[in-house]
């Protein structure tokens, strides 16, 4: 019987995997280096996804609870020009397949489905090495160590486990995203509230778009998109955030300014994210005692995908894992077959383009995913 499976990262991947080995009997541990489950933002809305997140949570036994945090009516969306002109707009009918969660209530949700002292936090990994046999060594900052038969990268982009196994490195896209937040919206900021309207909505032209999203307590979250290399940003300093926030507007100077507004009245500090990816179709050789979930094993520019596949990534994996209690390399061969091409699709995703049945229709993350080149989840 496997009782010893050590997991990087108490992202949703490796949350799930941690839950769908509890519901098989399967005892696991995971290192977070995060101090605690609240100490930094989780991030914003993320659609998950009727073909793959949602698949995963039913492999986990919790759809009662997600549905309990879905958030009526986000799965509306909206087009606009820059001028500020209704381009396309849909209600949400709640038939849609991708209802709408807050990132930190789907996580407390799965910390919350697993037994006290699952996740070890502040336990931030400096190094792994193979110790052979399918044995690996995971040594965290504080200088202890853990030796493991098991041991599984959720640890995303920058990854300490994925040496083991690959090479590669995550490089940039050349297109990045400046978050920002406006509080009570409707309240005040009424015009930029009503042209986001009750769910998604996005702006785009060539270079520069922004997408924006309504989030529980009346709060616009947005992801303001400029495609240029990284040296173009070392010259906005910002921790002075309303110089950077201006900096950043006069990219937009020709834009109607209730959207503009949502770079000129945020209310926090505009927060700078360079967008990276792996080679499309990474993949490693099968080395005994370790293996890679979600963006650690395929992190690509954002499309919508990454969150749901990393926890279908978990889901299988442990599925995998309860299904081969005595052949750990046979589970974790099963799991890398499906996963390698499920992975190399959703990175060479496109606008418009999805992994599920067509709907007919562009969703929030298609239209980001011209914010980005292919989205911000």
């Amino acid at each position: 019987m496997l009782t010893d499976v050590t997991i990087i990262g108490a992202g949703l991947g490796g949350l799930t995997l941690a839950r769908v080995l509890h519901v098989h009997g399967i005892t696991s541990t995971v290192y977070e280096a995060e101090p605690s489950p609240t100490s930094r933002s989780q991030g914003g809305m993320l659609d998950i996804h009727d073909y793959n997140g949602q698949l995963a949570l039913e492999e986990a036994r919790l759809m009662d609870g997600f549905h309990e945090l879905v958030l009526e009516g986000r799965q509306a969306m909206r087009v606009l020009d820059p001028d500020g002109t209704v381009l396309y707009d849909k209600a949400d009918d709640g038939t849609g397949g991708r209802p709408e969660v807050q990132r930190g209530d789907l996580r407390q949700l799965l910390l919350d489905s697993l037994p006290a002292g699952t996740v070890r936090w502040g336990r931030k990994v400096r190094a792994t090495r193979t110790l052979g046999d399918g044995r690996h060594e995971v040594t965290f900052d504080d200088g202890a160590s853990v030796v493991t038969g098991l041991l599984v990268g959720a640890d995303g982009a920058w990854s300490r486990v994925r040496p083991l196994l690959s090479s590669a490195t995550p490089a940039y896209t050349g297109r990045s995203v400046i978050e920002t937040y406006l509080f009570d919206a409707k309240a005040r900021h009424p015009a930029t509230a009503a042209a986001v309207g009750g769910g998604s909505m996005i702006v785009n032209k060539p270079t520069r778009a922004i997408f924006a999203h309504r989030e529980k307590d009346d709060a616009l979250h947005a992801y303001v998109g400029v495609m240029e290399p990284q040296e173009w940003f070392s010259d906005i300093d910002f921790t002075d955030a309303a110089g950077a926030a201006a900096r950043i507007a006069r990219e937009f100077d020709d834009w109607a300014p209730e959207l503009t507004a949502l770079i000129t009245e945020s209310d926090v500090p505009p927060v700078l994210r360079h967008l990276h990816a792996l080679p499309t179709g990474h993949r490693w050789d099968r080395v005994p005692g370790v293996t890679l979930i979600g963006d650690a094993a395929h992190l690509a520019a954002p499309n919508g995908e990454g969150a749901n596949l990393a926890m279908l990534d978990g889901a299988e994996l442990g599925r995998a894992l309860a299904g081969h209690p005595g052949d750990v390399e046979t589970a974790l061969a099963a799991y890398e077959r499906v996963m390698f091409p499920r992975s190399a699709r959703a990175a060479a995703l496109e606008g418009g383009e999805e992994l599920g049945p067509d709907s007919g229709d562009p969703t929030p993350h298609d239209l980001i995913a011209t914010l980005t080149g292919s989205d911000a989840s």
